[in-house]
């Protein structure tokens, strides 16, 4: 067992002292030995360590509560759940807690740099019926962005191609030749600083799917650490929140065929120490 948690761990963890330290046990709160026969199919439980977390400025909106669902309007930076750097600063976290739902667990992504609307399930009985709509493309979703205005450009127009994200790459990359998996519809609404407020009405719900087509199309969403160049930004850096934001959902719930509507509390631009400068289109 020893020798399967050194393999199956990543390097930072202290797989030697923590089995010293009977800090492993079985389903049946039995410490793992290192030496102990390799089973099958068998559970290993432990607490890891936690990294101080700087603490995510802005607040949590609990948009809309019933026994099924609870809607929220997220902070830029703010994980949606508890993963690698970030763990008591999540939502998952912070409302389980706050709320007293254990079970309490998102329905669908929205990144941590990303602002606006989540949904989640109450209780793990209720996962399955939302998370299906989001599977099946049954959910209305629409998102507010802040990004240069290009006059040469004609809107409204729809962006559809296929793309990616590789293992151990920040960003997607867009594969020609392949069958469309990502479409977004995106149209200038109003002006502001300098820059436009775009509507954007993804059809598919695709990781980065926003941010690139934004930035194929050469108005890139200002604040955007990834596009169109990765950014060394520290994770504690809260100065220039992402101008993006979950801004609408609908959908017809699968529970009880009601009609469901929601809106965030935030608007664009999002506030912050933001540099909104619109970069020269040549």
């Amino acid at each position: 067992m020893g020798e399967w948690l050194h393999h199956r761990l990543p390097e930072r963890v202290d797989v030697a002292g923590m089995l010293a330290g009977e800090r492993f046990v079985y389903d049946d709160l039995r410490p793992v030995a290192d030496g102990d026969s390799y089973t099958p199919h068998t559970f290993v439980w432990f607490h890891r360590d936690l990294v101080d977390e700087a603490e995510v400025p802005g607040e949590i909106h609990v948009v809309h509560r019933d026994k099924r669902l609870i809607v929220v309007d997220k902070p830029a930076f703010l994980s949606s759940i508890p993963r690698g750097r970030h763990v008591r600063q999540s939502v998952v976290v912070r409302l389980r807690d706050e709320l007293g739902l254990p079970e309490l667990s998102p329905l669908h992504r929205l990144d941590r740099v990303t602002s606006g609307l989540l949904l989640l399930a109450t209780q793990r009985r209720w996962r399955g019926p939302y998370q299906t709509l989001f599977q099946d493309n049954l959910v209305t979703k629409t998102y507010r962005a802040l990004a240069p205005v290009r006059p040469d450009l004609e809107l409204p127009v729809t962006v559809s191609n296929h793309i990616v994200k590789r293992r151990g790459s920040w960003q997607v990359e867009v594969v020609p030749g392949e069958s469309p998996n990502a479409e977004t519809s995106i149209e200038l609404e109003s002006f502001s600083d300098g820059c436009g407020v775009y509507r954007l009405s993804p059809r598919t719900g695709r990781t980065h799917q926003l941010r690139r087509h934004m930035n194929d199309l050469g108005i890139p969403i200002v604040n955007d650490p990834l596009y169109p160049v990765v950014q060394d930004i520290e994770v504690d850096n809260f100065g220039h929140p992402l101008q993006l934001l979950a801004a609408e959902l609908s959908f017809t719930d699968p529970v009880d065929g009601s009609p469901r509507e929601f809106r965030a509390v935030r608007d664009i631009p999002i506030p912050g120490a933001v540099d909104i400068q619109p970069k020269e289109q040549s």
